[in-house]
């Protein structure tokens, strides 16, 4: 989550230009706590279909620790983007995921919500899947032998999903409104306040709001 900070706590504007801009914000870093500030880089661009999005990159030269996320310029209401994968066509379909996002696959019982590391990506279906493979490969090494089977069944239709041969519901819940699916199929709503706020918004960044370098 991107939390605004006022002009008073602005240290120096190191470098901008039309589309980039590097600035140093003083605020400890959210894992070291160090108090010698951190670096945010604000590159904005314009994502095909998607409009104009700033990616913001907050990090901590102290320890490292680094933060991305995407905001649209248009302001956005909390939003669940959603859309049935019942084909291999589908996969290289276009995906804005912002830090504050939780993706679901529903008929998997699937859940990725934002954490302390939460980041923001543009990819594809595709490599939305892919991460979670990833997280199921991992949990499936030194697990118990139940835990192994069905991380195997997990991939399994996951890899069926990939290939047209069995179909789930991508579900994307935003309580900024930063996320987006790219297809003609997909179907968006606003998200009431109530289920807004079930939802994790992800790590507070302090940043800079775009008015304060009018």
């Amino acid at each position: 989550m991107i939390s605004r900070v006022s002009k008073v706590q602005r240290v120096a504007l190191l470098r901008t230009t039309e589309a980039k801009m590097e600035s140093t914000i003083e605020q400890p870093c959210p894992v070291c706590h160090s108090a010698s500030g951190l670096t945010m880089i604000a590159h904005t661009t314009e994502i095909p279909y998607f409009g104009e999005h700033t990616q913001l990159t907050v990090i901590c030269d102290s320890c490292g620790w680094k933060h991305t996320d995407y905001i649209p310029a248009e302001g956005r209401k909390p939003g669940s983007w959603s859309l049935q994968i019942d084909s291999a066509e589908h996969m290289s379909t276009r995906i804005v995921r912002s830090g504050s996002c939780t993706i679901r696959l529903v008929e998997l019982d699937l859940e990725a919500s934002p954490g302390g590391a939460s980041t923001g990506y543009v990819s594809n279906i595709e490599g939305v899947l892919m991460r979670f493979e990833e997280v199921i490969q991992t949990l499936q090494r030194d697990a118990e032998e139940d835990v192994v089977a069905k991380c195997a069944e997990l991939l399994a239709e996951l890899g069926r999903v990939r290939t047209g041969e069995s179909s789930l519901e991508l579900l994307l819940l935003d309580p900024l409104g930063h996320s987006q699916i790219l297809h003609d199929e997909a179907v968006t709503r606003e998200l009431s306040e109530e289920e807004a706020s079930t939802l994790d918004s992800g790590p507070m960044v302090p940043v800079f709001d775009s008015s304060d370098f009018a």
